[in-house]
């Protein structure tokens, strides 16, 4: 059923949104009192959270956070093949996130949908429990290889989500913008995204990239692409081999050799994330359904207005 989503921006002056913030250090208190309103209460040791800097998909340190969290999952033998040419077509769309949030400095992916818009999963700009709310500021790479930037980087401060991700942490709904101050790329290079119905998306191989922690240290492109194995009214669940830090990453298909990619999804969890209905090791995505693509629009609208 198609119906309208109700999109949440990042408060302009929120403490530790302002400028005053960004430039002040904050305290393991402050993080504390913070983290205790989030639904489950406060960790208990703050020191220790701080020190491991885990967030649901990212990690800027190697480290193997418990499978319970939803972390991205690599299959067996990993399968995901590096990308070098990352000023290339498609791939220059597809961006590093370095993620500064109030209980640390995370990794994540996002990819182009205008000209100064960027979709990424909803954990990368807001988590109540992990990052303590809303991210203070993402530095987007486009088409980063290692220490080359082919496009140079931009510092953004301005993000929009869902009303069910901020609410309730709906992992159906784990989906976000982010608003940019300058262009990227034209609007004719940037992907596309596509609600389609159940049976032609299971007749498509599913692509998903993004730079994961491991490894790379959310500096190298990586893609995979295998078959979707399943389908739910909202997401998408596929053997393609991720990691922590691909969260956000575009979940595309091809509808022919010479076509676009389409976006279908919004690459965001692993098996630990995967519903007890579905009785299968599989990663998955928030899906792009009708709603899905009219809020994008809005989004990107909405920053074609402004510029």
């Amino acid at each position: 059923m198609n119906f309208k989503l109700k999109s949440v921006r990042k408060p302009a002056d929120t403490e530790f949104g302002s400028l005053e913030a960004r430039t002040a250090p904050v305290s393991e208190e402050k993080i504390a009192e913070r983290l205790t309103a989030a639904p489950d209460g406060p960790p208990s040791k703050i020191s220790e959270l701080v020190r491991r800097r885990i967030v649901i998909g990212k990690s800027k340190v190697s480290i193997a956070p418990p499978v319970e969290n939803g972390l991205e999952t690599v299959f067996n033998a990993d399968e995901r093949t590096r990308i070098v040419s990352t000023d290339q077509y498609p791939w220059k769309l597809i961006c590093a996130l370095e993620i500064d949030a109030m209980t640390g400095t995370y990794v994540g992916t996002g990819w182009v949908v205008g000209p100064r818009t960027l979709i990424t999963a909803g954990h990368c700009v807001f988590d109540s429990k992990q990052m303590g709310g809303w991210a203070r500021e993402i530095r987007v790479t486009p088409g980063r290889d290692r220490e080359r930037r082919p496009f140079g980087s931009f510092v953004a401060r301005r993000f929009s989500t869902l009303n069910l991700w901020t609410e309730k942490q709906d992992a159906d709904y784990d989906i976000a913008a982010i608003h940019l101050d300058a262009d990227l790329f034209p609007a004719t290079e940037a992907f596309r995204v596509g609600a389609l119905p159940d049976e032609e998306l299971q007749d498509y191989l599913i692509n998903v990239s993004g730079y994961p922690a491991s490894p790379g240290g959310g500096t190298e492109l990586y893609w995979a692409k295998n078959r979707i194995r399943a389908v739910t009214t909202r997401r998408i669940f596929y053997d393609v081999d991720t990691s922590g830090g691909q969260s956000g990453g575009p979940a595309y298909v091809f509808p022919d050799e010479n076509a676009h990619p389409v976006v279908v999804g919004i690459h965001a969890y692993g098996e630990g994330g995967t519903p007890g209905s579905i009785a299968m090791r599989v990663n998955s995505a928030p899906r792009v359904l009708p709603e899905v693509v009219e809020q994008i629009e809005a989004w990107r609208d909405e920053d074609l207005e402004s510029s």
